[in-house]
């Protein structure tokens, strides 16, 4: 018996849309659809000849995720509860494809580890910290919520 492989993002995506336009859920066929049209635009940047990483396919839907985040923060401030509603349930559809996201605790232990490991010592050591802790929680922290917890660390306290 051969050895099944793991399904692929992009193939789990087609596969769901199926359901989604056969009980005419359109806010999720049109995530969903958005979502595929950004991974094959990504594969058509890298060359259609070849595959296209899984890794590059996660960071496509994590951009997807950060552009409605941004939306969604911008709808708010601005009063348009309407249009921030249909940011966060597009959102809470595209999180299912994303990896469960850290907590503020598991990234604020990693922002520390690697403010030490770095030697930093303040806010100026930013970008050195920032990259450190991006390569580490890739896909599974926004980066927003990174700057926040990295700032505050190396933030002297009063």
């Amino acid at each position: 018996m051969p050895k099944q492989e793991k399904q692929s993002l992009i193939d789990l995506l087609t596969e769901n849309l199926k359901p989604a336009l056969k009980e005419h859920r359109a806010e999720e066929v049109l995530v969903l659809r958005g979502l595929i049209a950004a991974i094959h635009n990504e594969h058509i940047k890298i060359g259609k000849d070849k595959e296209l990483p899984e890794d590059k396919i996660l960071q496509t839907i994590g951009y997807e995720a950060k552009k409605r985040r941004e939306a969604l923060a911008i709808y708010e401030k601005a009063g348009r509860k309407d249009l921030a509603d249909k940011e966060a349930s597009e959102l809470k559809i595209i999180e299912k494809y994303l990896p469960k996201q850290l907590s503020d605790e598991e990234l604020t232990i990693i922002v520390k580890k690697a403010i030490e490991k770095s030697g930093a010592s303040g806010v100026q050591d930013m970008g050195k910290v920032m990259g450190m802790v991006m390569g580490e929680v890739k896909g599974k922290a926004d980066g927003m919520k990174v700057k926040e917890i990295v700032e505050k660390e190396l933030t002297p306290k009063a």
